[in-house]
């Protein structure tokens, strides 16, 4: 049985539960580290200490000379991956969105209908108020009416 005060929750709006599939939790992962300094700052260093290794240590004549062609072809497949996996992940925080969105909907609706609710009650309660306040003011008014009789007699 259900008390009338008690709180209703419809859901928790953060998930308990981890429903992500593998490719899910690798696509945020990727995104996450992806879109971070981390990323940034290590990729700089990778990119200057490859320049490096093959300009001077190797002295242009290495296995990626100056134009750095095989660092290129690199680059190029690490962006390639990247983007759809970073897309991937944020479809995926775009789905939460909405949802979370949706859940609000609902609180708010339900948070306006305890009010509309709250205001029948409240309307109720001045209407009653209201009536008694007139019968107190009729009785007054007939005792006053007695008081200005018994005076006149």
């Amino acid at each position: 049985m259900k008390k009338h005060h008690e709180i209703e929750s419809i859901q928790e709006l953060e998930e308990t539960n981890d429903t992500r599939t593998f490719g899910q939790r690798v696509a945020d992962k990727v995104a996450d580290f992806g879109g971070s300094w981390t990323f940034i700052i290590s990729f700089m260093v990778f990119l200057l200490l490859w320049i490096a290794f093959n300009v001077f240590w190797l002295n242009n004549k290495g296995f990626d000379p100056y134009p750095f062609i095989l660092l290129n072809l690199i680059l190029s497949c690490i962006a390639a991956l990247q983007a759809p996996i970073i897309m991937m992940s944020q479809n995926r925080q775009e789905a939460k969105d909405r949802e979370r969105a949706e859940k609000d909907f609902i609180i708010n609706l339900k948070a306006e209908q305890e009010i509309r609710v709250l205001q029948q009650k409240l309307d109720h309660i001045l209407k009653h108020q209201h009536e008694e306040l007139m019968a107190i003011q009729q009785q007054q008014l007939q005792m006053m009416e007695q008081l200005l009789r018994k005076k006149k007699e």
